[in-house]
């Protein structure tokens, strides 16, 4: 059985699909998977068993020049590869007009989504020939293995939901590095940022701790940031521009994490990683960190300038 799945974004919703992969990989033996996915985030789903091809898409580029020749070249070779294959079902798991309109109706098969009253939006759920009421009130995990049980014609199970990709780093990890953490400190928001104050402060409580800490950067801004936090602490390593699969392979092997609300926060849960996730302005509700041991730090003002690191300290000797 072959299965094409459309879930082009956001990292924590790609993430967030995996263990329905892994539902369907144990209930249909010799499914196999192909995964329509934004260019940026194409590492992601190569790192799970049951996926054979991946297919990038570039939507958020192509907008910035949809007529223009090369981008017209581009999306008709898109075209090609996901009218390739003759598919046994299509899923549609990001329920939007978009993915649907510009993804899901080009490919062939049946196509699976939400129906009306569960799609993201509703508009969706017209491009799809079979339509799955997906009760809202649960994690996005589960909605995503509801869906593909429902699809493929399975009972999804009842245990939590397996990523199943932490093994794609184990033999990968280098174990001559001792234990580190890694301090997850940028988000894209500036009222989901933690203050500096705190996160050096944090860093001072862990001195005696003999665990190395590391922070990742992903653009100019961030390295900066991370040079000051670091700034008069020898056990704190800022770490070299990396790619998505190399700071996986950092987080694999951390013996735990501190993060802000952010993408890099849900790989660490997929990873089976123990994570401290800061909460200020966002409600983790049914999209917070999904997996063991992940531990959630809310502050009670909805303002994270008000979360203090003893109390960030305080979770970590607690719980990890």
């Amino acid at each position: 059985m072959r299965v094409l799945i459309v879930k082009t974004s956001s990292m924590g919703d790609v993430l967030h699909t995996l263990p329905a992969l892994t539902d369907a990989q144990q209930a249909i033996p010799g499914i196999h998977f192909d995964w329509v996915v934004e260019e940026g985030f194409a590492q992601i789903p190569s790192w799970h068993a049951a996926v054979d091809r991946v297919i990038p898409v570039a939507i958020r580029r192509w907008r910035k020049a949809w007529f223009s020749t090369a981008i017209k070249a581009e999306r008709k070779t898109f075209q090609e590869a996901v009218q390739a294959q003759q598919y046994d079902a299509i899923i549609d798991a990001q329920g939007l007009v978009k993915s649907a309109a510009l993804v899901t109706r080009l490919a062939r098969g049946i196509k699976h989504g939400m129906d009306w009253q569960t799609a993201r939006e509703p508009l969706a759920s017209l491009f799809y020939n079979c339509r799955h009421h997906i009760a809202k009130q649960q994690h996005a995990v589960e909605r995503t293995r509801e869906l593909f049980a429902k699809s493929l014609g399975y009972s999804k199970p009842q245990t939590q939901g397996d990523y199943a990709i932490a093994q794609h780093f184990l033999h990968k990890m280098n174990t001559d590095t001792g234990q580190y953490a890694v301090f997850l400190h940028a988000t894209t928001r500036d009222d989901k940022h933690w203050p500096e104050a705190n996160w050096r402060e944090l860093i001072g409580l862990l001195s005696q701790s003999g665990v190395r800490i590391k922070l990742p950067w992903g653009a100019a801004h961030e390295e900066t940031r991370a040079k000051r936090l670091a700034e008069g602490f020898d056990y704190v390593d800022v770490l070299p521009r990396m790619s998505l699969e190399d700071v996986a392979r950092v987080l694999a092997g951390a013996t735990f994490v501190v993060s802000v609300d952010t993408g890099l926060s849900h790989l660490t849960a997929a990873l089976d990683r123990p994570n401290v996730t800061l909460y200020g302005p966002t409600d983790p509700g049914l999209i917070g960190g999904y997996g063991r041991n992940q531990v959630e730090c809310r502050s009670a003002s909805r303002n994270l300038t008000d979360l203090p690191a003893s109390a960030v300290f305080e979770l970590l000797v607690s719980n990890l």
